[in-house]
């Protein structure tokens, strides 16, 4: 769709499954289990929405999802369903990988980072998009590259090391504007340098959430995976962002959200003081702020 003078896209790379109470962390699972069911593993159904910003003279997908460098026992774990994929999808608006000229990663966990790279007919790992420069912030690779005991299942080498071996990667310190109108933010919480993207243009913003808020369900402030290193950080970043994205009205993409009218919308404060999602049509043409 038009928003002001830049195009937004999401962009599927299929689902997968975790485990419900892992993506709750305390709350108990009679509180989220009557929205995300879960299967006979206690697991949920999750997406990969990344967004695709078209600026006209830059490409920019901010994400690139789980990726298919998976295992058959990875693909039985996570129940990796790839009705669409990242490439089928893009290809949907006319476009190849070779178009892509800009990625901004929110942090480097596989199901975040995963589409970047991929292994080509000769068992080669290549990055996926080849005149694209790849963004990340600093403190995140360096995390990513020397992981502790909880963190190595999430940090990949092969998600990373294309990256850097065929120098496109930009790494970068702190809140700034990467490219005009698009921005990141460091958040914390989910990893240390975890980030959201914020793509502004015309009076109007639109906020990628990253695992900030994985997904709708994940609106509540109490709601924090526990995935997250530093819930408190997220809990503490997670009100304000919520509030003055009411109060200015910001367009919300929530990566994890599986729910077609779960993936994109406007937060709106209820009766009760707490935020609710206001689904927005993700068959528009053209942006409509919310009233």
């Amino acid at each position: 769709m038009k928003f002001g003078d830049k195009e937004l896209f999401l962009i599927e790379d299929g689902g997968f499954r975790l485990d419900g109470g892992a993506m709750f962390g305390v709350v108990p699972r009679v509180m989220w289990a009557k929205s995300d069911p879960p299967d006979d593993q206690n697991r949920i159904a999750l997406a990969c929405n990344t967004l695709l910003v078209k600026t006209g003279d830059a490409n920019v997908l901010i994400d690139t999802g789980c990726g298919g460098k998976w295992s058959d026992k990875e693909r039985d774990m996570f129940a990796v369903d790839e009705p669409r994929t990242l490439i089928t999808d893009l290809a949907r608006v006319d476009l190849m990988k070779e178009d892509i000229t800009h990625v901004i990663y929110t942090h480097l966990h596989f199901d975040h980072a995963g589409g970047g790279t991929y292994i080509d007919n000769d068992g080669q790992l290549k990055t996926q998009f080849p005149n694209a420069t790849y963004y990340a912030q600093r403190g995140e690779w360096e995390v990513a590259n020397n992981p502790n005991l909880r963190d190595r299942r999430s940090y990949k080498p092969e998600n990373l090391n294309p990256l850097a071996e065929s120098g496109q990667l930009q790494l970068i310190d702190g809140d700034q504007e990467v490219l005009p109108g698009i921005s990141v933010r460091i958040t914390g919480g989910h990893t240390e340098f975890h980030q959201v993207v914020f793509v502004e243009s015309n009076g109007y913003t639109a906020v990628h959430n990253g695992d900030l808020i994985p997904t709708a369900s994940h609106l509540p402030t109490p709601f924090v995976m526990a995935y997250d290193l530093y819930p408190e950080q997220t809990m503490a970043y997670k009100e304000p962002h919520m509030k003055e994205a009411a109060e200015q009205g910001w367009l919300m993409v929530f990566e994890h959200s599986a729910r077609r009218n779960e993936k994109v919308g406007h937060l709106v404060v209820n009766e009760k003081g707490r935020h609710n999602l206001e689904p927005f049509d993700l068959d528009g043409n053209e942006y409509t702020p919310v009233k």
